[in-house]
């Protein structure tokens, strides 16, 4: 394999995995995307809930779509150049995708982490009466005004 066939070997990798990460980006800005466990910004606090989920990946969704079209760019300018010019373009554009991408990540993360947590629920049939003595509500871990006994 001669080295411009390498070379863009490797531009068109960092193009296709801009288009990826573009996507994730755009998709959760737009809130359409939903909690799983393959793209998107996935730490514990975003994978709490389906809430926690789509406003981590909102806030983040802007910073790594344009983390992902620093890597289109890159790519189509890399497949574009020939010689050290186009090694050094594909490096910066890869080296610029994970790091927007990875700020947009930890900018999601953070405002997943605001998100309060949400009160526990009551079992089914129990008010939340003032009784306080059935235990079901300690059991829970609600202790809204006076239930739970305490």
């Amino acid at each position: 394999m001669t080295y411009h066939r390498s070379v863009s070997v490797i531009a068109l990798v960092v193009l296709v995995v801009g288009l990826f990460v573009a996507a994730v980006g755009v998709l959760g800005f737009l809130e359409r995307l939903p909690r799983n466990r393959f793209g998107g910004v996935r730490t514990p606090a975003t994978l709490r809930d389906d809430e926690t989920f789509r406003v981590g990946n909102k806030v983040a969704g802007l910073p790594i779509a344009v983390g992902g079209v620093v890597g289109i760019l890159g790519g189509v300018a890399g497949l574009a150049m020939t010689g050290v010019a186009a090694v050094v373009v594909v490096v910066i554009a890869l080296v610029g995708t994970v790091g927007i991408a990875a700020a947009g990540g930890v900018l999601g993360h953070r405002a997943a982490e605001a998100v309060p947590e949400p009160a526990p629920e009551l079992p089914a049939g129990c008010a939340g009466c003032q009784c306080g003595g059935c235990g079901i509500t300690r059991s829970v871990g609600a202790n809204v005004a006076g239930v739970g006994g305490e």
